[in-house]
């Protein structure tokens, strides 16, 4: 559970949409697990990559029942079939995916996700988002729309599936008290750039102010010149 943050303008939105294909990189290689997806479009990607957005209904069908929308998620790099709709082993998998969720939901599959709560639909979100087992996820911002329990909800969903499953997340939050509670590590934007990368522990013990400027050891890693710390 990676936490990234830094100021406005920084570049973590645009690294969240280099890295899952939205823009083109203009130099440098994007390689995941060994896996070079430099030149892979957004849905090529799919395959390795989850994604929550900001906004819950950007990634859902808000029209459409929550089985509906876990089932599109799930084929989502399958082959088109002209087979049933939504089989019953289907539909048991999706009844025990969504009960681990622990809001009731496996009871309301039926439901159109359009009449969910924001933190409901942002929880299903992050089922679409892992039901095909990715190597990363990503989430930018996924809780600035919530109110503080549902933040709280949708961010120990998140941490709850990084140890379940070992995916990874990178995730844009802009509290820090939240984002300390809930993460492993700190990566730091400033200008487009890594500035820091280290674990909550030295943050908790500092300003961001103070991060920004710490002094430490300055590395290269990759041809970059990246603060370590933690």
């Amino acid at each position: 559970f990676i936490t990234v943050i830094g100021g406005n303008g920084a570049g973590k939105s645009t690294m969240l949409n280099l890295i899952a294909g939205v823009h083109k990189a203009d130099g440098g290689r994007i390689i995941l697990d060994g896996e070079d997806l430099t030149y892979k479009n957004e849905t090529q990607r799919a395959k390795y990559i989850g994604r929550v957005f900001q906004d819950p209904m950007m990634g859902t069908a808000p029209t459409m029942m929550i089985e509906e929308n876990l089932a599109m998620a799930y084929r989502r790099t399958k082959r088109r079939t002209l087979a049933w709709g939504i089989s019953q082993k289907e539909r048991e998998l999706y009844r025990e995916s969504l009960a681990q969720l622990g809001l009731g939901l496996e009871d309301r599959m039926k439901t159109k996700v359009g009449l969910l709560s924001g933190g409901q639909r942002q929880a299903v979100t992050l089922l679409m988002a892992t039901l095909q087992k990715p190597k990363l996820l990503l989430l930018d911002e996924p809780t600035s729309n919530l109110d503080l329990q549902n933040q709280h909800q949708v961010l120990g969903i998140v941490r709850r599936i990084c140890e379940e499953t070992g995916i990874t997340a990178l995730v844009i939050i802009h509290d820090l008290n939240l984002a300390l509670r809930y993460c492993d590590r700190f990566l730091m934007m400033r200008d487009g750039e890594i500035c820091f990368y280290g674990g909550p522990e030295i943050v908790s013990r500092q300003s961001i102010d103070k991060v920004y400027r710490i002094q430490a050891d300055v590395v290269n890693v990759n041809g970059k010149r990246v603060v370590l710390a933690g």
